[in-house]
C-alpha cells in the first residue's frame, strides 16, 4: 500500500486514485464519483471542492478529515472504520448520506445541506449543525446533547426519542421540536 504525506492532489479522477495511506494531504477539485476507497486511510486530510458522490467507504479510516464545499451524495459513512472517526463538513452537500450508529462527538456539519440523511442511533453530542438545511434528516434514538442547531433549518427532532439535553436551538426552530404535537406557534 502506498503512503503519501503532506501532498496536494489537484483535479484527479477516480481512475487516477491510488489506494493507500494519506496523512496531512489536500485534495482539490477531484472527482471521486463512484470510487471504491476500500483499503485507504485518511488522517488530517482536507477535501476541497471535490465530488465524492456514491463513493464506497467500507472499512475506510477517516481521522480528523475536513470536507470543504464538497458534493457527497449517498455515501454510507456508517460502513467506514469507526475507530477515531472525526469529520468536519463545511458548506457541503451531503444528501442521502448514512451516519447510522456512528460516534461523531463534536463533529461539524456547518452551512451544509443534509437532505434525507440518516443519523439514527448516532452519538452527535456536541456536534454543530450551525446554518445547515436538514429537510428529511432522520434523528431516531440519537444523542444530540450539547449539539448546536442555531440557524439550522427544516429539522424534525422528537424530544421523546432523542437525547437533547443542553442542545442549542433558535426560537425559529421550535416547530422542528414540537411539530408532532400539532402545536401552532405564532
Amino acid at each position: 500500500m502506498t503512503y503519501h504525506s503532506e501532498r496536494t492532489f489537484q483535479k484527479i479522477q477516480s481512475s487516477d486514485f491510488e489506494k493507500g495511506e494519506y496523512d496531512s494531504c489536500v485534495f482539490v477539485d477531484c472527482n471521486f464519483n463512484n470510487l471504491n476507497f476500500d483499503g485507504s486511510s485518511f488522517e488530517k486530510c482536507i477535501f476541497k471542492t471535490c465530488d465524492l458522490s456514491n463513493a464506497k467507504v467500507s472499512g475506510v479510516t477517516f481521522q480528523n478529515v475536513t470536507f470543504d464545499t464538497c458534493k457527497i451524495l449517498g455515501v454510507h459513512f456508517n460502513s467506514s472504520n469507526p475507530f477515531l472517526l472525526e469529520f468536519n463538513f463545511q458548506k457541503c452537500q451531503l444528501d442521502y448520506c448514512n451516519f447510522f450508529n456512528l460516534k461523531l462527538k463534536k463533529s461539524i456539519f456547518q452551512n451544509s445541506r443534509l437532505l434525507e440523511v440518516d443519523f439514527s442511533q448516532a452519538d452527535l453530542s456536541g456536534a454543530s449543525f450551525l446554518g445547515s438545511e436538514l429537510s428529511g434528516a432522520v434523528f431516531d434514538q440519537t444523542n444530540l446533547e450539547k449539539a448546536d442547531f442555531r440557524e439550522a433549518e427544516n429539522y424534525r427532532i422528537d424530544p421523546e426519542i432523542n437525547r437533547i439535553k443542553s442542545a442549542r436551538f433558535d426560537l425559529e426552530g421550535i416547530p422542528g421540536l414540537l411539530g408532532k404535537y400539532g402545536i401552532k406557534i405564532g
